[in-house]
């Protein structure tokens, strides 16, 4: 049986944690009103605590302040974005483990792109099956993925973002004895992900102009179509 890192059920905790929050919060609501004026007071004297909380429950890394060939506002963003990508992409979210849309998904061809803004990221040779409750990837296409160092949670990880964009993708974890080439673990968010049957990334080198070269290295004219002749066989009775 396989244990996962310390990182890895932190990780897992607090995105439970946030969406057991979530799910109580016009509970907690109706709490706070039913509380005596001392409690409230107590409990107003203890939100000086929330920012630093959430200080190291949210990722530290400076890769939103980076630039990267796509810029867009935060408003752009919510355009065209729904909430939970939002959350996830723009504001380095976690979806909870296990219900990613992408988490099972183990394709023998195709490419997942950036679901902000279309960029190639992964093959699908580069998937594999980890349990770990999100999409895992041992590698990535060369140059799609940019790192940077995590401090969040008390401890350093790696972050992983869209190169093209600066999305916010996951985590890379290494060492972990998956029987992998790279013995690393992208570990991606479904909702950070899109998928097409075909290779976005062969495609679009394919897509452009290619010139047959000649010995002095110009290109190559093309040849003039030939003339279509119309040929009539005569026909006897």
């Amino acid at each position: 049986m396989r244990f996962p890192q310390f990182a890895t059920f932190i990780n897992t905790f607090h995105t439970l944690a946030l969406f057991s929050a979530r799910s109580s919060a016009a509970h907690s609501r109706a709490h706070y009103k039913a509380l005596q004026p001392s409690s409230r007071g107590f409990l107003l004297k203890s939100m000086p605590l929330f920012p630093f909380l959430a200080s190291i429950f949210t990722s530290s890394s400076k890769s939103r302040n980076m630039d990267f060939p796509l810029q867009k506002s935060d408003d752009e963003w919510q355009a065209v974005l729904n909430k939970e990508q939002f959350r996830v992409i723009r504001q380095k979210g976690t979806e909870a483990p296990f219900s990613g849309k992408y988490d099972k998904h183990l394709p023998s061809t195709g490419v997942y792109t950036c679901a902000a803004c279309d960029a190639p990221l992964y093959k699908a040779g580069h998937k594999f099956k980890s349990g770990c409750g999100w999409p895992a990837f041992f590698d990535a296409i060369p140059g799609a993925v940019t790192r940077h160092t995590d401090r969040s949670l008390g401890m350093a990880r790696t972050e992983i973002v869209c190169s093209n964009c600066g999305g916010h993708l996951g985590h890379v974890f290494k060492g972990e004895g998956y029987a992998t080439p790279t013995d690393e673990r992208h570990c991606v968010n479904s909702v950070s992900l899109n998928f097409g049957p075909e290779d976005k990334a062969a495609a679009s080198d394919e897509a452009k102009p290619k010139e047959a070269e000649i010995g002095n290295g110009e290109a190559a004219e093309p040849e003039p179509a030939e003339p279509e002749v119309d040929v009539k066989a005569d026909s006897k009775v």
